[in-house]
This record gives C-alpha cells, structure tokens and sequence, in this order.
C-alpha cells in the first residue's frame, strides 16, 4: 500500500506538497538544494530503519502477534470475547420418548391420541393461545419443539439425534412447570398426588437408563422455570442441568451457575413489532409503570412498600391487579405508553413481567438484591436497564427523581437496544436464529465442558468431591 494512502486524507495532501516541492524548480537552482534532498533521504532512511528494527524486535519477544491479522483466533476461543452468531456445529442432543402424560398430553385432555403415540412435528399441538399466565413456565414446551423441528440448517445452535451413543447432551421432556399448573396448583387438592405420581415415574424412568447411569444425570437437561416444579424429588436431579426461571427459589446445594442455565419467562403480553415511531420519549407519556400482584413474599414484600411511596404521583401508575386477559391486555397498552417499567421481586427475584417490559421496548427499572439474569454472558442488561438496591428503592423519591433526570438521548438510546436485543426472549415455534430457544441451547452448550469435567472426575475419583472437602 502506497504510503501518502496510509493515513488517509492529511497523509495524501501532505505527499502532494512534497512531491510538488520536489519537482518545483526553485528549489533546485543551486548545489544547497540538491545537499538538503540527499540529508531528508538519510534522515528518513534512518527513522524507516529504527522503525523496521523496533518492529522486528517486538514480533521476538511476543509484543506483537503477527500471526493473528493473517489467522484471526477462534471467536470461542479463551483469548477473545465469544461471538453471539459463530458458534462453532449445532449441539447434539437426544430426546427420550415418554408417553404424552408427560407432555404434550397436558396441553388437551380431551385428546383422542394414544398415550404411547410418539409426538412428531406434524402431529405437534400449538400452545394454547388462551393459556393466559400459564403460558410465562411453557419453556419446556418450546425446547421440546425445536428439537422435534428439522429445518433451519447448519446455522441452528441444536439439533436432535436419534442414536444416543452420538449425544451431546439428553433431553427429558416432561413438562415439570406445567404438570404443576395443571394438576398440584393449589399443592393440598387430590389432584397433587397426580403430580407428584410423574415425578416419581420419570425419576424411576431415568434410574434405568445407562446412559442416565453413566453420568450420573449430569449431562441430562431438564426445565423446571415454576419455582414450584418438581418440588417432590428435585432433589434427585441436582447434578443435571436445569433450566431454571429463577435461581432464588433453589438452594445453592441443587443450582449453581457453573452447570445451570438462567431461563428467561416466556412474556405474557404481545411482542411489539411496530414500534417505529420517530419520537418516542414524548409518545410515552407515562413516567413509571407497574401493574401486578401485592401480596409477596421474601423480597417481594417490597412492593407493599413502593405502593406507599410511589402513590401521588401524576406520571407513575402502580396499581394492584391480578392476571386475566383484560388485565394482560391493559398492560401490554400501559408498557407501550410508558418510558420506564418497574420490576420489583415477586415470590422470588424474577418475574415474567422483565420480560413483558423488554418486548414492550419499557426501560426495566429492576429493584432487587439478588437477581440473577438470562444470557448474561452474551447480554450486558446494563445498556438497557436500571437497578435499584431495595434500600435505594424504598428511599421516599428516590427512584422517581432518578427517572426525571435521565435525559432524552440517554433513554432513546436505551430504547433502540431493547428494539436491538429483544427478539433473543421471543419463543415461538418454528424456532428462529438468536431467538430465546436458540439462545437457551446455546447457554446449554456452554455449560457442558464444566459437565464434562465433572464427568471424567467422577469416574476414577476414589473419595468424591475430595476437593471440597479440603477447602
């Protein structure tokens, strides 16, 4: 590359200048100029030299890494940031066939299909649009089709395979969150036993096969997002990886970060796709918004609080409500028409409605101590969130003066990354890249070189987890 292209238009307008000095006459009539071409020579020989030198010093001693312009490192690779589309080849995972009490046999009772029937995608039933707010666990429904689909390609994070011995990791399709709902929602009704009677039968299921007792479960993936879901014997499965909505609800001893996967809520309200408004802070008149349940507890007991503090003000709507159609509806129009939404803990530190405000492109004003999120690793939630400490939220004006001074560059640049990030928490089915089916698989596979570890320990250790007990 020529050298006047080098450093762009400054460097070209200063070679013209040279080079028109140069073959300008008056500055070669006599001996005087021809001494001073031939000393700017030596001296810029001189500098290109003590350049080269210094240059050639630096690739010895590893200061500069000449190999990696010509062959960039891997994106996975330990020494650079990992990407969020190259990937490396899908995971490979094998799903176990149980009968469809366990599943899809949930969804409609009143079908006419045999329990034994293998569920295939042509046969594959919809989730429920009427399903109302049991539709934020349905996780493991959406994990359980995109392993059922065959399209989408080399560019999909997951695909099913039919021999086990060529698995990545094992699929158990039961449907833990929905079993709840459905049949042990009030925990003390008849119906309990119903749950609880799966719970033992996959656990009894899994005991028997090899591959179960190969790993111990630990390269065995099971969704349980309703904090109540496999409440019997959860215990038992605490060395798989769990997709879980919300690690507040599990004690340290079953869930840990290092093997479990943070699942995002699927959103209750619309995914809005026509948010194109060319002025948007000033179209979204409400200051704060918040709509939901009073009555936590743990954390949640905050929100008794904040009703107090945040009662008076003109543009902040909190109101007390319980989840029906028409409420779903009213809050899918109150986030739209609002700046900030507000997330306080629920039960526990996550709720479905985080979820509902990022899809709602509302800032999530997040108050809790003890969060922890999905996709963190790829996601910085900082770029499109606020946090709050409790002790800062329950501070009477505190969060409302904060919102006031954000200013409008700051929130509308903070809008365009909820429109920029917000497809990775849509589930739907077929399932699309960085969709949040294809984010949660991805998260799996980032999991499994910890599992695996743990795998290959386990097999020759003479003393378990004789580390820790010495630590």
């Amino acid at each position: 590359m020529p050298s006047q292209w080098k450093y762009g238009t400054k460097g070209c307008v200063s070679s013209y200048r040279l080079q028109s000095a140069k073959n300008d006459p008056r500055n070669n009539v006599n001996g005087d100029g021809k001494r001073s071409s031939k000393m700017y020579g030596k001296v810029i020989f001189s500098i290109g030299f003590l350049l080269l030198l210094v240059f050639s010093y630096s690739i010895f001693i590893g200061t500069v890494d000449f190999r990696s312009y010509f062959f960039p490192r891997h994106p996975l690779s330990p020494a650079g940031p990992r990407s969020a589309c190259a990937t490396g080849p899908p995971l490979k995972v094998y799903m176990y066939e149980l009968p469809r009490r366990f599943h899809v046999g949930m969804m409609d009772h009143k079908s006419k299909i045999d329990d034994g029937a293998p569920v295939t995608a042509e046969n594959l039933p919809l989730w429920p649009k009427n399903s109302g707010i049991k539709k934020q666990h349905s996780v493991e429904y959406w994990l359980m089709a995109s392993l059922l689909y065959e399209g989408g390609g080399e560019e999909r994070e997951v695909v099913r395979v039919l021999n086990p011995e060529r698995a990545d990791a094992f699929f158990v399709p039961f449907f833990s969150s929905l079993s709840f709902n459905t049949h042990g929602h009030n925990m003390t009704d008849p119906e309990t036993e119903k749950d609880r009677q799966l719970q033992v039968d996959v656990i009894e299921f899994l005991s028997q096969s090899k591959h179960w007792q190969r790993s111990g479960g630990r390269d065995h993936v099971i969704p349980m997002t309703h904090p109540n879901a496999f409440r019997f014997l959860r215990q038992q499965l605490n060395a798989s990886i769990l997709i879980v909505a919300d690690f507040g609800r599990y004690p340290k001893s079953m869930s840990t970060l290092w093997k479990d996967v943070v699942a995002p809520y699927v959103h209750v309200v619309d995914f809005f796709t026509d948010d194109e408004i060319s002025d948007p802070f000033e179209s979204r008149t409400t200051l704060l918004f918040f709509r939901g349940g009073m009555v936590r507890k743990d954390e949640g007991k905050v929100r008794a609080e904040l009703a107090k503090i945040l009662a008076g003000y003109d543009d902040v709507h909190f109101e007390q409500s319980t989840p029906t159609p028409r409420t779903i509806k009213m809050s899918t129009q109150g986030m739209r028409s609002s700046k900030f939404c507000l997330h306080p803990a629920g039960d526990t530190p996550s709720s479905c409605r985080l979820f509902d405000a990022i899809v709602s492109h509302c800032v999530p004003v997040i108050v809790s101590d003890q969060i922890e999120l999905p996709f963190e690793d790829e996601i910085d939630y900082s770029q499109f969130s606020i946090f709050f400490s409790v002790n800062e939220a329950i501070q009477p004006g505190y969060i409302v003066d904060q919102l006031r001074q954000f200013s409008k560059e700051r929130w509308v640049k903070m809008w365009r990354q909820l429109k920029n990030i917000s497809h990775h928490f849509e589930f739907q089915y077929p399932p699309k890249k960085e969709d949040a089916v294809d984010m949660l698989w991805r998260q799996v596979k980032h999991k499994l070189p910890s599992v695996q570890l743990s795998v290959h320990r386990s097999g020759r250790l003479k003393v378990p987890d004789w580390w820790q007990r010495t630590r």
